[in-house]
């Protein structure tokens, strides 16, 4: 196995380049249930017919984890909007109609969204009043069970040249709230400092599927009390901005 071309480094993972394969190594103390558990929601996915990668291998190189899986040729959505920006446009409506294909899949098996948003609540640093506020607000909304990527933002959509879509990273793919998905993508956005973008994205998911904007705005500060789990102090207090649970209720 040739691990000479990286093509991505994360905090606890590295990303190689292997011919038409694509070798994820997880440092060496990264737990192998979250690997096991990346595997599975890739494998669980794959079966839904989406268009992501197909799993090849779980394996162990030089002792730390690593998933094998094919690689998707092409550049990513998010390069084509940075080096387009004439058709920045097209590409968010392209980029909506494809996270719409992801939602209108079920796959039973996958672990359940507000579980998820619950366990992240609850590992947050918050007062226990506002962790009671956001458990409580999150009991409220309306259990669905449709494929929600958990991660959905330009940099996981591979075009090839020949305009074909690959979605990769699924670690964070769960059943649920659509709407909670679209939270999500909507504060990736924003994170990134895409402002306009992210306003933009919003108003094109809620026309498409008709969807009150009030409704995803209401996952925010859920969605953004998952995201403070992350320990990223830079994004710390503007998480806790929105994290004020009565702008939303």
């Amino acid at each position: 196995m040739n691990l000479e071309k990286v093509i991505g480094v994360r905090n606890d993972k590295t990303v190689y380049k292997d011919n038409d394969k694509v070798v994820k190594v997880f440092n060496g103390d990264y737990s192998a249930s979250n690997v096991l558990n990346e595997a599975l929601n890739q494998a669980r996915v794959q079966e839904t017919g989406l268009p992501i990668p197909k799993l090849l291998e779980v394996t162990k190189i030089e002792n730390k984890w690593a998933i094998i899986s094919e690689y998707a040729q092409g550049q990513t959505l998010e390069k084509l909007m940075h080096d387009n920006m004439q058709k920045v446009s097209e590409y968010l409506n392209e980029f909506v109609d494809i996270q719409i294909q992801i939602h209108s899949k079920k796959s039973p098996l996958l672990n359940k969204l507000k579980d998820k948003m619950k366990r992240k609540i609850s590992q947050t640093d918050l007062d226990e009043a506002i962790k009671y506020e956001l458990h409580t607000k999150l009991e409220s909304m309306p259990k669905h069970d449709k494929v929600c990527h958990g991660d959905f933002n330009p940099s996981n959509v591979i075009v090839s040249d020949s305009g074909q879509i690959c979605v990769i990273d699924w670690a964070h793919a769960t059943q649920g709230n659509a709407s909670a998905d679209a939270a999500t993508t909507y504060l990736s956005f924003w994170i990134a400092g895409n402002i306009s973008l992210a306003e933009n994205y919003l108003d094109l998911f809620c026309n498409k599927t008709k969807t009150d904007k009030k409704y995803v705005q209401e996952w925010i500060p859920i969605v953004a009390a998952a995201q403070l789990t992350k320990g990223n102090k830079a994004e710390r207090e503007f998480l806790l901005h929105l994290i004020d649970v009565v702008d939303y209720q």
